[in-house]
């Protein structure tokens, strides 16, 4: 009993000298807690956040390509949008770029007008909001028409409808023209409104 009362003093003293030799012999800066704490971890590898492209697009247009976007509105609350080169308009007029959004209030009249005395090479982007059924008068949707509209004359009450046309030359064959989303109450994704609906891509500059 003696003999195993010492050795275990004698245990107990070596691991005592052994660290106190350690504190005293060995730099505190080599070993911190926080490099402790990172041994065993597994490296992160994160992917750095993805680029906002124009008029949040997915991927970037082609260089030499204006970006686009036609935003319907939907419910009340949600009022159609028009994006050009990362330009958000609700009405936007630039040389060579024009856009209207047709809502509550008859605009017909403007319409026309604008649509008849627009120069060659003008681009035109369209969107309803609220009724365009009615608001838009038969005149103006027979000119919308003549500029490549297949759907303007089958809008119903509050359907939702947008459209890219151009005076004076021709849109490429590969974008997306027109669509158009019809208030249904058995689908509709608001309270006597359908779902908002949208059309995007790029315009070769060069056209315009």
């Amino acid at each position: 009993a003696v003999l195993r009362l010492f050795g275990l003093l004698l245990t107990s003293f070596a691991a005592w000298y052994l660290g106190y030799f350690v504190a005293a012999h060995v730099p505190q800066h080599t070993v911190s807690v926080a490099a402790l704490q990172e041994i065993g971890k597994k490296p992160v590898l994160r992917a750095p956040a993805p680029k906002r492209q124009k008029c949040d697009h997915w991927s970037p247009c082609p260089p030499g390509n204006f970006a686009y976007r036609i935003l319907s509105g939907g419910g009340k609350q949600r009022r159609a949008k028009i994006c050009f080169e990362d330009e958000h308009r609700s009405v936007m007029c630039v040389p060579g770029i024009t856009s209207c959004v047709t809502g509550s209030t008859d605009h017909s009249g403007e319409m026309m007008d604008f649509i008849r005395n627009a120069q060659e090479g003008t681009l035109f982007l369209m969107a309803t909001h609220d009724d365009g059924s009615t608001r838009l008068k038969n005149d103006a949707k027979k000119l919308v028409e003549e500029l490549g509209s297949k759907e303007i004359k089958n809008i119903k009450f509050r359907s939702s409808w947008v459209f890219i046309a151009a005076k004076g030359f021709k849109l490429p064959d590969n974008i997306q023209k027109e669509k158009i989303n019809h208030s249904d109450q058995n689908k509709n994704r608001y309270k006597g409104w359908p779902a908002e609906i949208q059309i995007e891509g790029c315009i070769p500059r060069n056209l315009i």
